[in-house]
């Protein structure tokens, strides 16, 4: 019930958000806003996963999966867990993984994540508001739908010239046509 609930709720503040999502249906938001949060609460039903460091996308009934898990096995229960979702289409894992890391190395993180953010806002040609960044032990992960591959290769290029970032995952797609 919680769960309807709160897809609901999600759907329906998605779709006043039309305005900044034009290639995009007020009905598609509301069934990706389902898709969404029923995806999040199927990867929270995994036991062992952490299902707070993976960032879920979804764009006309394609999932992107995206952020860090600690193995191979998480990330293949995280794409099982999503696959199984009634309404999902295809499943993108970009998820990265890496172990977990300490205070200090948190703290630089979340200095990484600012600069690379701050980078990708005052870029011309990299449209932010597509792009989540996270970053875990210098590894940088970006994820999220983006307009275009040119976009897509520029968010990486901005990403790796900032200090701080040892490797850039790449987990950002060109949304689907149609």
């Amino acid at each position: 019930m919680k769960l309807t609930t709160f897809a609901f709720i999600a759907a329906a503040f998605v779709s006043l958000a039309a305005p900044a999502h034009a290639d995009k249906t007020t009905g598609n938001m509301i069934d990706d806003s389902t898709v969404n949060a029923s995806v999040k609460a199927a990867l929270a039903e995994v036991k062992g996963l952490p299902d707070s460091q993976i960032v879920v996308e979804t764009y006309k009934g394609e999932v992107l999966l995206g952020g860090f898990v600690e193995s191979k096995e998480q990330k293949s229960e995280a794409d099982k867990a999503a696959k199984g979702v009634s309404g999902v289409k295809k499943v993108h894992n970009g998820l990265a993984i890496a172990p977990e890391n300490t205070v200090g190395s948190k703290l630089d993180d979340t200095v990484t994540t600012t600069k690379v953010k701050t980078a990708l806002m005052e870029d011309k040609d990299v449209k932010s508001g597509q792009i989540n960044v996270e970053t875990k032990g210098g590894v940088v992960s970006l994820s999220g739908f983006v307009s275009g591959d040119k976009v897509k290769r520029r968010a990486v290029e901005v990403a790796k010239a900032q200090g701080g970032v040892k490797h850039v995952v790449d987990a950002l797609v060109v949304k689907p046509a149609g």
